[in-house]
């Protein structure tokens, strides 16, 4: 068991660790051959920053665990919207008046309803994923071009100061970052299968919520960052995009290693708890109404409510 929480917490660690330098590497990489940076904003970036959710899902996949591959991408998308902006309210109230955070909004309501349907048309297959990455296609290319046609540059949209890195450092950031994510989430899975099997929790509680939690420490991070800096309003957008990402590209792909089978509970209770908290969205949005501190503690206490019960199950 000893051992089993070492590999956990290892694999954590080099998640985050590979996360972050793959994220800076691949960023750097795309300013220095001439890429505007709204495009590498909405594409490298953004994929960059879901590294570790893709890694650990097709890690779980190939290792005949689909409950830990399909919790892991189900149970980050709860927890960005729960733990994430629930935490980030606490420090700063969350609002924002732009107009493409709520298309984006829309967007990822949409791909939350055709994962649902995919997964009681499931198990799931190679066509799914083909039917969610061309959704995350389309609704990049829509992006990339209402994005071109406001503000075509500028590195805000990046939010890192990494665009003139020397050549040598970029490779090494890109080096590390390839190196710690697959053997970290190789120690996570296999460090959080044996510790279910010894609690008699099923793989997919394990990744709706360790596993889950875990891959999310950079979205969690850079969230709180954001509104330590006095830019929480950033959060909703990370939120957003995360959700996005994690449907279209994490489970897209990871399906292309399936046959990925749900389980009966993620069909009754978890994807629609799911669905439920990117609608939540809704009205902060529409209405730009600030998520506040009371409401972040609200969030936080559904998503502690939500963790208990499923442990508790």
């Amino acid at each position: 068991m000893i051992v089993d929480v070492f590999f956990v917490l290892a694999g954590l660690g080099l998640l985050v660790l590979g996360g972050d330098f793959l994220v800076r590497g691949a960023v750097a990489l795309a300013l220095r051959l001439g890429i505007a940076p709204v495009i590498v904003g909405l594409t490298v970036l953004a994929f960059g920053t879901s590294a570790p959710e893709l890694i650990v899902s097709v890690a779980a996949a190939l290792g005949g665990q689909p409950g830990i591959a399909l919790g892991n991408v189900v149970g980050s998308n709860i927890a960005n919207v729960l733990l994430i902006l629930g935490a980030t309210a606490i420090i700063a109230p969350v609002l924002s008046h732009d107009d493409e955070l709520k298309t984006g909004w829309g967007y990822a309501v949409a791909a939350s309803v055709l994962m649902i349907a995919l997964c009681f048309a499931g198990p799931l297959v190679w066509w799914h994923g083909a039917v969610l990455l061309a959704g995350l296609a389309l609704t990049l290319l829509l992006q990339i071009r209402r994005a071109r046609r406001g503000r075509e540059s500028g590195e805000e949209l990046v939010g890192m100061d990494v665009g003139h890195a020397a050549p040598g450092r970029i490779a090494l950031w890109l080096a590390v970052g390839l190196v710690a994510l697959p053997v970290g989430a190789q120690l996570l899975v296999s460090g959080a299968s044996d510790i279910a099997r010894s609690f008699g929790i099923s793989e997919a509680v394990i990744g709706l919520t360790l596993v889950a939690v875990g891959t999310s420490l950079p979205e969690l991070a850079a969230s709180v960052a954001s509104a330590l800096r006095g830019r929480a309003d950033m959060a909703l957008g990370n939120v957003i995009g995360s959700n996005l990402f994690n449907i279209g590209s994490i489970l897209g792909i990871t399906a292309f290693f399936g046959p990925l089978h749900v389980p009966d509970q993620m069909l009754r209770v978890d994807l629609w708890v799911m669905l439920g908290c990117v609608l939540l969205l809704g009205p902060f949005l529409l209405r730009h109404i600030a998520v506040g501190r009371r409401a972040g503690a609200a969030l936080l206490a559904v998503y502690a409510g939500y963790t208990a019960w499923l442990l508790a199950a």
